[in-house]
């Protein structure tokens, strides 16, 4: 077990983080879906009692990653802000001094559907905002898990988690990368994100993440090619 997991995938080689992200060493790119800015604020306008500082604690964790890889580029693959409410000014002053720290860093958001609705962020914060998908080398990087038709699709979306069976009624339900023949899933970085359960009917290899470490689980059964569940 190790805080990174070196795969190969369509010959490249990629790393499984253990903090929810992947590092493709050639592209010096670091790919994070799903972090979800603003999502407690959004749900505190409404009147829910929900944790603060989950931005910062984002933004921290980013910062972490970004000091121990070498990254030339940071790709999000959608849902960077959660919705319209949450573009406070507290959220956009806190991004915005995060990315002053990072100038030199080229960073591309592809859209995802919190996206579209929540609206592009700042053009102060110097992003590259495109739609899905961007081609780069084998991979088809996108926010939907939908399959591309010459490339190895990267989405995120789906927030996967597998759920580990003790004895009795224990178990634990921890997010994971799920790893197809032509569609692959990242796990949301963000730390107020929900979870979509995988199990290993679903065919993929699976690797779980979990207490600072990365491992796989066995696979019984062929990944189905381009099929998400």
């Amino acid at each position: 077990m190790t805080s990174h997991l070196p795969i190969e995938l369509e010959q490249t080689e990629l790393w499984l983080l253990a903090e929810k992200a992947i590092y493709w060493p050639a592209q010096q790119a670091l790919l994070i879906a799903d972090i979800h800015f603003g999502k407690a604020a959004a749900y505190r306008r409404l009147g829910q009692p929900v944790p603060h500082g989950t931005t910062q604690a984002n933004l921290q964790r980013l910062d972490a990653l970004l000091a121990r890889y070498p990254c030339k580029q940071l790709i999000f693959l959608g849902d960077f802000l959660h919705a319209p409410e949450s573009q406070t000014p507290a959220t956009l002053d806190q991004l915005h001094d995060w990315r002053a720290t990072h100038a030199e860093l080229t960073i591309t958001l592809i859209r995802g559907n919190h996206d579209r609705r929540a609206g592009d962020p700042p053009t102060s914060l110097g992003m590259n905002v495109v739609p899905e998908p961007l081609l780069l080398g084998p991979f088809a990087l996108q926010h939907e898990a939908d399959p591309h038709p010459s490339h190895h699709v990267l989405a995120g979306h789906l927030h996967p988690a597998f759920r580990l069976n003790g004895r009795g009624r224990q178990n634990l339900r921890l997010p994971c990368f799920c790893i197809g023949d032509r569609l692959s899933l990242l796990p949301a970085f963000g730390s107020f994100t929900g979870t979509m359960t995988v199990t290993a009917e679903d065919r993929w290899q699976i690797y779980v993440v979990g207490d600072g470490e990365v491992w796989p689980l066995k696979r019984s059964a062929p990944i189905r090619p381009g099929i998400c569940p």
